[in-house]
């Protein structure tokens, strides 16, 4: 009975840790990040580059509107000339799922030019494409679209890896699950904290560099027509 006692107490204990931990790290990022994150398109600094973060998209290859509002973010601070390219970065790791071309056409159609447009194929999480911009596609200093409740953690992982990143967030909608995606996020932060800050992962695919002062071109799908 002593042994179960302790059991249960050593549970209990582990818990409480790990709720503390959650809450700690949680907290650490949003101090960390919030001097980066700017609320005004004008007021954001010049960068090299936009990362625009993917999404889900439709089978049809619409962007779902959470996406769709990270890509107005993404065209409206290049129309501003904050900055002279826009990185997509998204799952195109299946042959019928492709979030990063549904991108691109969605940014060619507003007007914006195929060669300021780069793809990120391999960018299956958040880690990943900021991984991947600084190692793949040598951004220095960049400019993030994606939602609020994304935003500090995107914030912390680049700035971990070493790019100079300020956020643009787009406006958390009413229909989101918040609940459910603050939990998810919680635990998310603290994946961040150990992948960025002390394991410093290497993402699924690397490859050689494509600069991001080059031609968008270069990153386009060649099996697609």
């Amino acid at each position: 009975m002593k042994r179960v006692k302790q059991m249960i107490l050593g549970i209990f204990l582990l818990g409480i840790a790990a709720v503390l931990m959650v809450v700690g790290i949680r907290s650490y990022m949003d101090s960390f990040a919030a001097e980066y994150i700017i609320r005004e398109a004008e007021e954001t600094p010049e960068a090299e580059a936009v990362l625009v973060l993917g999404a889900f998209v439709s089978s049809e290859g619409e962007p779902a509107p959470v996406l769709a509002a990270r890509l107005e973010h993404g065209y409206e601070l290049y129309k501003l000339g904050k900055v002279k390219k826009i990185l997509v970065s998204g799952d195109h790791g299946r042959e019928y799922y492709d979030e990063v071309n549904a991108m691109k056409d969605y940014l060619i159609n507003k007007g914006v030019p195929k060669e300021d447009i780069f793809m990120d194929h391999a960018g299956f999480n958040t880690y990943d494409s900021m991984y991947r911009a600084k190692e793949i596609f040598q951004i220095e200093k960049m400019l993030i679209s994606t939602q609020e409740f994304h935003m500090t953690r995107s914030i912390y992982i680049a700035r971990t890896l070493g790019i100079d990143a300020y956020g643009y967030p787009t406006p958390d909608r009413e229909m989101y699950r918040m609940d459910y995606l603050n939990f998810r996020e919680g635990l998310a932060r603290v994946k961040a904290f150990f992948d960025a800050g002390v394991i410093r992962r290497k993402p699924k695919f690397l490859g050689e560099p494509i600069p991001i002062d080059g031609d968008g071109s270069l990153t386009d799908d060649k099996t697609r027509f």
